[in-house]
């Protein structure tokens, strides 16, 4: 199933509390029930004004109807082709 990221400019995301957070994440754990097993959050990461959201789904329409159930931004969704990291240079 293919892997995508997701880029959600938010201003002040670095600065949201953990209470921010655990509405954010309830939020958008309820709209992932909705659609179904086939789309997964994995994880995000946030930055001062953006946070980088990883999702696992079977297409990037999916992924943007995940958004706006749930009234997040999805400025950019794009398909994961390859993951290299360090041990990519050992191989």
């Amino acid at each position: 199933m293919p892997k995508y990221v997701i880029e959600r400019e938010i201003p002040g995301a670095g600065s949201l509390t953990a209470a921010d957070f655990q509405a954010i994440s309830q939020k958008s754990c309820g709209v992932l029930q909705e659609l179904g097993p086939q789309i997964q959050w994995v994880e995000s990461y946030v930055t001062d004004d953006k946070i980088y959201c990883i999702y696992i789904a079977p297409n990037a329409d999916m992924v943007m109807e995940h958004a706006k159930q749930g009234g997040f931004p999805a400025n950019s969704v794009a398909e994961v082709r390859n993951v290299i990291s360090p041990v990519t240079a050992e191989e």
